[in-house]
């Protein structure tokens, strides 16, 4: 996969991924979180954080993806990138089939393609104001644009924290959770993402359309 950054252009090769899951970094609020998904079907995880194992090929950088059914949704995420001796930070969606969430969470991380923006920063050249970053989404079928998610990486585990929790081999990646939903998680055509560094004035962003595919059986 080709990402630019500030000094250039890099290809990586992507041996490993993983999404990490239940990393917010208030224990009341997760734990609410979960009985709320267990009032639904979903079974507990069990411990937090977890770290999903996902096929590597999942990762894609695409406007457009396709999935099964009308039960899936994207949600932004850091993703961390492990690449030939340095670590980098960039945007993800953890697109996720919410219907299969309430069968196996680990399979409905497998179920969806996880876009990726085509943007690297050094890990380094934000690594100490980390918590200003701000990670936001939006959603719209045929209307406007809707807030979906905004928030602070202050609302999730610190990244190094998840790192030391399953560290990254050369060539790993790693979405590093998600911020709540405003309103409630809910399926749309087309999803896009920010992540905006208030320090040094720049932002990472993605978009991208749905289509569906038909259940048949």
């Amino acid at each position: 996969m080709q990402f630019s950054h500030e000094n250039g252009e890099i290809d990586v090769a992507i041996k490993d991924l993983v999404v990490a899951g239940w990393t917010g970094r208030d224990k009341a609020a997760v734990a609410h979180h979960i009985q709320e998904l267990q009032d639904i079907g979903v079974a507990p995880p069990s411990q937090t954080p977890l770290f999903y194992r996902v096929s590597r090929t999942l990762l894609v950088q695409s406007d457009h993806i396709q999935v099964v059914g009308s039960g899936s949704s994207g949600e932004a995420e850091p993703l961390l990138l492990n690449h030939d001796g340095s670590l980098w930070l960039g945007l993800a969606s953890d697109h996720t089939d919410r219907e299969m969430e309430a069968m196996s969470v680990a399979l409905s991380k497998q179920a969806c393609p996880k876009v990726c923006a085509n943007t690297l920063w050094l890990f380094a050249d934000v690594a100490d104001h980390l918590d200003t970053l701000i990670l936001r989404s939006w959603v719209r079928d045929e209307g406007d644009w809707e807030l979906y998610q905004d928030g602070t990486l202050k609302s999730i585990l610190p990244l190094p924290t998840l790192m030391a929790k399953f560290p990254l081999d050369a060539g790993a990646g790693m979405l590093c959770g998600t911020l709540p939903a405003i309103g409630s998680i809910r399926s749309a055509r087309f999803f896009r993402a920010e992540l905006h560094d208030p320090v040094l004035g720049r932002s990472i962003t993605l978009t991208y359309q749905t289509s569906e595919l038909p259940k048949v059986a």
